[in-house]
């Protein structure tokens, strides 16, 4: 019922602008004007890492809800976790309009929003006035006229720790000048340290994930790599947008500057997702995003070392009824290839490779 009304609507929203369209379905969603949908609850989509309990492996990727104002609601979409952010300790308005663009044609979608945010209080009273039901992260940025990165970042844990289950280090979006710099092996050591410093003193602090970019050298995978390796994060977000531009993008925002999501991601993010996980030895936890439209696709990030995965693009051309279509094919791929559980199955194409 609810795929059969997104049939019908999605065409008619997708008419307006699309940041209009985005900060409309964060109000319909903040108001209670959304109906939850059924939770696909299966013990084979069960995860637990980093110590939660995830009731299933689809997460919603950071940028959809900027300031925390819908976690809550869109777990009731069925998601097994949501993603906050990016958040900067200051609120900032992000880069002139228009800064977000359609790519029908294509399945995509390109940004250069530049980490709008209402700041970093505004996020902090709405996850402390959650009840906690459910995982919700945070991720972390900095802003743009700040020249010590690192301080942001630690600003940030340090208010955020005690309200969120996990953090994200995102130094990886194209639209903030300088930031995928700090992905280099010193730079990001003490950004990493630092931010984890600020962490306050408690019995259990979150873990500290870092969302890397797609387009990076063999060099730059493997420094990311050690750095995990050696104990810097808890695990590794693959990827955030691509500067790149697939040649076969047919439609006429193709040329737009920014960030490109969306399906044409899908191969690039997930070659990144199977050089980290190899890099790793699968030792670091992956989350697996970019281009993730059907179960099919997440499962393919799976088995290529993704513990968890998480989608947005695809939610602009299909609607909320994905996130339970998707938990439904991967449950039948699951039993299809034999696997009891997620776990069984990550990073399973590795394995086969090396018999």
């Amino acid at each position: 019922m609810f795929d059969d009304y997104y049939r019908l609507a999605g065409p008619l929203i997708r008419l307006l602008p699309p940041e209009m369209a985005h900060r409309l379905a964060v109000r319909a969603l903040a108001a209670g004007l959304v109906p939850a949908q059924p939770e696909v609850a299966h013990p084979a989509l069960a995860v637990r890492l980093w110590g939660l309990d995830f009731p299933n492996p689809v997460g919603l990727a950071a940028g959809f809800d900027k300031d925390g104002e819908v976690a809550d609601a869109m777990l009731r979409q069925g998601f097994g976790f949501v993603e906050a952010g990016t958040v900067t300790p200051r609120p900032q308005p992000g880069n002139p309009r228009p800064r977000m663009f359609r790519l029908t044609q294509d399945g995509a979608v390109i940004n250069r929003m530049g980490f709008n945010n209402q700041g970093l209080e505004a996020m902090a009273a709405r996850l402390a006035g959650r009840r906690r039901s459910g995982i919700v992260g945070a991720n972390l940025g900095k802003n743009k006229d700040t020249e010590d990165a690192a301080a942001d970042y630690a600003i940030g844990a340090a208010r955020l720790a005690p309200l969120a289950d996990y953090l994200v280090v995102n130094v990886s979006s194209p639209n903030t000048p300088g930031l995928r710099a700090l992905q280099g092996r010193a730079p990001l050591e003490r950004l990493l340290a630092r931010t984890r410093a600020a962490m306050p003193a408690a019995a259990k602090r979150p873990p500290l994930l870092l969302k890397i970019a797609p387009d990076l050298t063999e060099s730059d995978m493997a420094d990311i790599a050690a750095v995990a390796v050696a104990g810097g994060c808890d695990g590794l977000i693959v990827s955030n947008t691509t500067v790149s531009r697939p040649p076969t993008l047919v439609s006429p925002r193709a040329g737009e500057a920014g960030g490109l999501s969306g399906a044409p991601l899908f191969d690039l993010s997930t070659r990144v997702l199977r050089r980290m996980y190899r890099l790793t030895g699968g030792a670091v936890p992956l989350i697996g995003v970019g281009g993730i439209g059907s179960g099919l696709d997440a499962y393919v990030k799976i088995r290529a070392g993704a513990s968890l995965v998480q989608v947005y693009s695809a939610l602009i051309y299909e609607g909320l009824g994905l996130v339970g279509r998707i938990n439904r094919q991967l449950e039948k791929l699951l039993a299809r290839d034999g696997f009891a559980t997620i776990a069984d199955a990550v990073g399973v194409d590795h394995r086969e490779v090396r018999r």
